[in-house]
């Protein structure tokens, strides 16, 4: 350290490569060592870990055991790695100094000691260090082997990531005559969002697979088992993923049926993949119904198969639909329940829980319960990329930015999609929420018209188009752009083609049982009755937004739009519709936004009396104690509050404490 000015990050980056410690280590360490430690010591320096009959394998000896006691209690840089001294490893810069002197004095026989440690793990059952040995080797045709024999096991944990580590290490020759790794390298392309490049090698892999040699026998060197026997269904599937990405729901059904038609009985998995695949199809068609149906049949499959990470990701699926159906408590049992499922693993967090602890976010949102909301994403963000499926990955960026939306920090929302937007990457689900019309929508709470509408003229959209359900989400947005421009200026132009627009997509989304679409649209459609100044029409989508939503408790459904909404509830008041909700809505306004939404001026100023009379109503004082505290009758304290009443614009006591409290009057 003596010459360093950065002492710090020097031994932070320190390691066995200076020569400073090698110097050291080799010579007033390792020379004076006899020659069998020395030699133990560099044949066994490619091992992460050190076991007795490990060692014996790799060094040709058969006294691995006492040498390795002997080097413990000698304090020769060796750690046991448990209480019954089974296992050790050495200190990792001894390590390092050990194979840098490997390299330089012995390289040529490291292939060997690899291959040999290989075998050993293999035939004992660590075939994650076997793999990593066999390809230290170079052996490439074992490693495939063994990396093969790996799949059933990597497919039910869903442990996308070491798979794609290791085909990426192996020579295109040796996946080609391996159908069932070309296979899989198809799906290591899909789950990475290169759509394009995974038919060229799901076409070698099925040729790979019918490929003989001149007496019949299969000329691939793929071995013969479940995953051979069922690779004919897994690249029907990946073929029908292809065509899901793409948009191509014939081809997504087509496919789908004819993974179906080839998976055997008790092919669970097969059959649930197929399913699942014709769910998405029915989902991608706006038909919510078949696709729930599809997904319950798709998670009994999973369920039966022991593949517990698909079908919690299957969770994710069915969340996103019920929502979209406006099932919000059946959402949330259903996370409840595989949350459930997914502790009692102990231990062992299966992927897709941090995916789960997302969905739940985006429900404690919409009741408006905000800190729960980020509490989760926290939970989420804690498991760590590994409890997580990476098509998901980029959806926890989206749930924080409808908090910070929520909390009214639409800048951080937007930077919280612009890092949704680059995780994004193609996959299985519909794009039914683009990230493109959701930072659009942002945009126009800004009042950055001008945006907004540059994104719906690059879309294409048209307020006179036909409804489509794929781009519904998008509709909307566009139905909103208008609604907030007319608001803004009136003279701008109608809201007529606006409100046909939302009226073509009620009555798809009624057609299609999406409920919670209904909810959003039946909310435009007053929203924009009230903006053109029609308040009795715009309470009759109101009136039955209100009753299909108490149910189910939604809250942010009509908090998030602010002030125009907020009036049209105080409407809803006066009308006598649904009081016990509004009331309940009305409360979830002053909580959220009660000093932004009362904070604008009267129209009319309270007179010195009728303030004296609202600060009695800021107490715990009846009607009766009030009056007899101004000395009037009752009913002309009921005349006086009628007036604070109007010119607070609420329609009770609650209120105007509220109303009054965000003028600073009381």
């Amino acid at each position: 350290m003596r010459d360093r000015s950065d002492v710090g990050g020097f031994i932070e980056g320190f390691t066995g490569s200076h020569r400073f410690v090698i110097d050291y280590l080799a010579e007033e360490v390792l020379q004076r060592q006899p020659g069998d430690v020395r030699d133990f010591l560099f044949d066994t320096a490619i091992l992460g870990r050190l076991s007795a009959p490990l060692c014996d394998q790799v060094t040709g000896r058969s006294d691995s055991g006492e040498m390795l006691a002997s080097l413990e209690r000698d304090n020769l840089f060796v750690v046991p790695l448990d209480d019954r001294r089974e296992w050790y490893r050495y200190h990792h810069l001894f390590a390092d100094v050990l194979t840098a002197r490997m390299l330089a004095d012995g390289a040529e026989r490291v292939p060997d000691l690899h291959r040999r440690a290989s075998e050993w793990l293999e035939q004992n059952g660590l075939l994650e260090d076997a793999i990593a040995h066999a390809l230290a080797a170079g052996d490439f045709g074992r490693a495939a082997r063994v990396i093969e024999s790996t799949v059933p096991g990597v497919r039910k944990s869903r442990q996308d990531a070491t798979l794609l580590g290791w085909l990426a290490l192996l020579p295109g020759d040796v996946i080609g005559r391996r159908p069932v790794l070309g296979v899989y390298r198809a799906w290591s392309l899909l789950v990475s969002g290169e759509v394009d490049a995974v038919e060229p090698v799901l076409a070698d892999a099925e040729r790979a697979l019918g490929a003989t040699t001149d007496d019949g026998t299969p000329a691939h060197d793929s071995a013969a088992g479940e995953e051979l026997r069922i690779l004919p269904v897994t690249i029907a599937l990946y073929r029908a993923a292809v065509a899901q990405a793409r948009g191509d729901v014939p081809g997504t059904q087509a496919q789908a049926r004819r993974a179906f038609d080839l998976a055997g009985p008790d092919d669970h998995f097969g059959r649930g993949a197929a399913a699942g695949f014709l769910g998405l199809a029915s989902w991608a068609g706006g038909d919510l119904g078949a696709a729930v149906d599809a997904f319950g049949e798709v998670a009994t499959s999973l369920r039966r198969s022991g593949n517990l990470a698909d079908m919690l990701g299957t969770t994710i699926v069915m969340v996103d639909l019920l929502t979209q159906q406006g099932r919000l408590r059946d959402a949330e049992r259903a996370c409840e329940d595989a949350l459930r499922l997914a502790a009692e693993q102990g231990e062992t967090v299966p992927q897709s829980t941090a995916d789960l602890h997302v969905a739940v976010s985006e429900l404690f949102r919409e009741r408006s319960d905000l800190a729960a909301a980020r509490e989760q994403l926290l939970m989420s963000q804690a498991l760590g990329e590994r409890a997580s499926l990476p098509e998901n990955r980029y959806r926890w960026f989206v749930a924080m930015s409808r908090i910070d939306e929520a909390e009214g920090r639409l800048d951080g929302a937007l930077d919280a999609l612009g890092a949704a937007e680059r995780l994004y990457r193609p996959g299985f689900f519909p794009e039914v929420r683009p990230l493109g019309a959701m930072k659009a929508r942002l945009w126009i709470k800004q009042g950055r018209f001008d945006e907004a509408q540059g994104w719906a003229d690059g879309q294409g959209l048209a307020t006179t188009d036909a409804p489509s359900y794929l781009r519904e989400f998008e509709h909307l947005t566009l139905a909103r752009l208008s609604i907030a421009r007319h608001a803004s200026d009136p003279q701008a132009g109608s809201l007529d083609a606006a409100v046909a627009l939302l009226d073509r997509l009620l009555s798809a989304a009624d057609a299609g049982g999406r409920a919670g679409r209904v909810n959003e649209i039946l909310v435009l459609q007053a929203l924009a009755h009230s903006a053109a100044g029609h308040t009795d029409l715009a309470l009759r989508p109101l009136a039955r937004v209100l009753a299909q939503a108490e149910p189910e408790g939604y809250l942010r459904l009509f908090v998030d739009e602010g002030e125009p909404m907020a009036a049209l509830l105080r409407s809803a008041t006066v009308a006598g519709i649904a009081p016990g909700y509004v009331g309940r809505l009305s409360d979830a306004f002053v909580h959220v936004d009660g000093p932004r939404a009362s904070a604008r001026p009267l129209a009319e100023a309270l007179s010195e009396r009728e303030l004296h009379v609202l600060r009695l109503l800021a107490t715990e004082l009846s009607g009766p104690e009030i009056a007899r505290e101004l000395y009037v009758s009752v009913n002309t304290l009921r005349t006086h509050t009628r007036h604070i009443f109007g010119k607070l614009e609420v329609t009770s006591r609650a209120d105007a404490i509220r109303r009054a409290g965000g003028l600073g009057l009381v």
